[in-house]
């Protein structure tokens, strides 16, 4: 019956961890088709090897070049992990550096009394943590986990039963109530000194679990701090990014990033409004867009009234025709223009040419008449001798 209860337990288990025996014999299928896949390579390159004459040459030399990779890859393993051993241990340095140079600083001015008198401070608050807050806090905790574990192994509560536990907490409250009230009216002198130091109690008591509270949140904030600066120095590290800016180049960065912050948020500002105006614009175009369309309506329906409809787009083409008549006109100006400077070019080089020919027409002109009296010479001569033969 035992071997049952586990063998039934173990089954329970396989079935509640998530593994399904589809999903095996997939993966076992997978893994066979790849193994076979793999061996048919093998064998198609262990015959394509044995066809070379020097095959056991290069066997062996793949043989050493495989084992110097995987020599080679450790090599790189244990590099990186030595990397990381330095880049811890200088952490380290750097932050006993820090611890004591916050020591040193700390230690400024300090005397043997107020050094004892610091640890003294520290050995009471630590004192304090470790004898009456952490305790507390694990009375708490164990508590509260009662608590829960009490709810998870009760049943499920139904409407009525949470009636009964609220009814059952306003009894209890009202009790509480009424033996206040009983005590208050007593009236004993003694107890009412006595309640005046234990108010007094509490409340030094409750400033002091505040405070507790907040020095263990300020540790805990300090040790995520730190914890994140080791993290970020770590990736810096391994990234090999750019030098860490120190001291006065990292004021002058953040001076120059401020510069650039406070440019960004003037340019983001105008950028606002005049997305902003354009807001404006946009909206005053669309109804100025729809106040004329109205006014267009308005303006078809009185031309129907008064039986000249069409006269307003009849306006408009004659708006258009003079328009396109202006630039004709100034087209043809711009043409005349053009011919009267191409007549006074014309003109200009005509009165060049003529200034050019006038010494030579000077020239000919004795010339010709020297040529009309040889002309007439001649035919004077010639002629009796031409025509008289006749």
């Amino acid at each position: 019956m035992e071997e049952f209860k586990e063998t039934h337990k173990s089954v329970e288990s396989l079935r509640n961890s998530g593994f399904s025996t589809g999903e095996l014999k997939r993966d076992i299928t997978t893994m066979e088709d790849e193994k076979e896949q793999l061996s048919k390579r093998i064998e198609r390159l262990r015959r394509k090897v044995e066809s070379l004459p020097n095959k056991d040459k290069m066997l062996t030399v793949a043989r050493s070049l495989r084992l110097e990779a995987d020599r080679e890859t450790s090599i790189n393993n244990q590099k990186q992990d030595q990397r990381n051993t330095l880049t811890h241990c200088e952490q380290r340095y750097q932050r006993l550096q820090s611890q004591l140079k916050d020591m040193k600083q700390s230690s400024v001015g300090a005397t043997p009394e107020g050094l004892m008198e610091r640890l003294d401070e520290e050995t009471r608050i630590n004192s304090y943590m470790v004898k009456d807050k952490l305790p507390k806090d694990i009375v708490m905790k164990k508590k509260s986990l009662q608590d829960l574990e009490k709810v998870v192994n009760e049943p499920a509560m139904g409407q009525a039963d949470l009636d009964v536990l609220n009814q059952q907490i306003k009894e209890i409250s009202s009790e509480i109530n009424q033996l206040i009230e009983k005590k208050m009216m007593s009236g004993d002198p003694i107890d009412d000194k006595l309640s005046l130091f234990r108010q007094q109690a509490n409340i030094i008591q409750r400033k002091k679990e505040g405070a507790a509270e907040s020095l263990a949140e300020a540790r805990d904030e300090l040790a995520q701090t730190e914890q994140g600066i080791s993290e970020k120095k770590e990736l810096l590290s391994q990234s090999d990014g750019e030098e860490v800016l120190k001291g006065e180049e990292f004021k002058r960065y953040v001076s120059k990033l401020r510069g650039k912050s406070n440019i960004y948020k003037k340019k983001r500002q105008e950028m606002a409004e005049l997305t902003a105006e354009i807001g404006v614009l946009s909206r005053t175009d669309e109804i100025l867009r729809m106040k004329d369309q109205q006014l267009n309506q308005q303006l078809t329906v009185l031309e129907d009234k008064k039986g000249v409809s069409g006269y307003r787009d009849t306006q408009e083409e004659l708006e258009k025709v003079s328009a396109v008549k202006g630039e004709l006109d100034d087209m043809k100006g711009k043409t005349l223009e053009d011919i009267s400077e191409m007549v006074r070019k014309l003109t200009a080089r005509i009165s060049e040419k003529k200034s050019a020919l006038a010494p030579i027409i000077k020239e000919l002109r004795p010339l010709r008449q020297q040529c009309q009296v040889y002309f007439c010479m001649c035919h004077m001569l010639f002629y009796p001798f031409l025509f008289g033969s006749q």
